[in-house]
């Protein structure tokens, strides 16, 4: 008997590029259980056509938490000019942050929002796109600059948890805070696999 695939619902927004942007975006891909990288180079899984993206920008990287039964994921941001924000947190360079069941991210102008869909199959993923004609996020500034840093780590943009009218139901739900109020999400730092002096 075939086991159900989890799916990632992910709906992609971008302000002012058209419709070139998002050329190369499969409407389904079946991934299997390595990191699935964002960006514009000609082997990233999502391609997107942007000036400020970088060939590798960030990742997608499923996993099995201990004790668990489905797979789990993490963001893992890998340009070394540009910042991710994820859920109200900016990762940089080789920072990563697990992802929870509804995920509102921007990078290089690009709105991106990833609703998790769990399965029993620990061997592969899909990722179901879907192209919004209006804003997924809204925010002060939808540009990643230094401003970002004076933005509370732990606090939601205005309206974050509010999708825009006439969006597709899932993104509806809004995560649930922590008895304290903050998220319970910490980042996590890799070492470069190699560093050059």
């Amino acid at each position: 008997m075939e086991r159900p695939l989890t799916i990632l619902q992910v709906s992609l927004y971008h302000p002012t590029l058209g419709p070139t942007t998002f050329a190369n975006v499969p409407s389904r891909l079946e991934h299997d259980t390595s990191p699935l990288l964002v960006g514009r180079a000609l082997d990233a899984h999502l391609q997107l056509q942007l000036p400020r993206l970088s060939r590798q920008h960030l990742s997608l990287e499923p996993y099995l938490e201990k004790g668990g039964t489905r797979l789990a994921f993490n963001l893992k941001a890998l340009s070394r000019k540009g910042c991710v924000w994820v859920n109200g947190l900016t990762l940089r360079f080789l920072e990563q942050v697990p992802l929870r069941a509804v995920n509102r991210v921007t990078f290089s102008g690009v709105q991106m929002v990833v609703h998790i869909e769990g399965g029993t199959s620990l061997e592969a993923f899909v990722c179901c796109f879907h192209l919004s004609p209006s804003p997924l996020i809204y925010r002060p500034q939808a540009e990643e600059t230094d401003e970002w840093e004076s933005i509370p780590q732990e606090q939601l943009p205005p309206g974050s948890g509010q999708p825009a009218p006439g969006h597709l139901g899932f993104l509806d739900s809004s995560p649930q805070p922590s008895p304290g109020g903050a998220p319970e999400i910490q980042l996590q730092r890799e070492a470069p696999d190699s560093v050059l002096y």
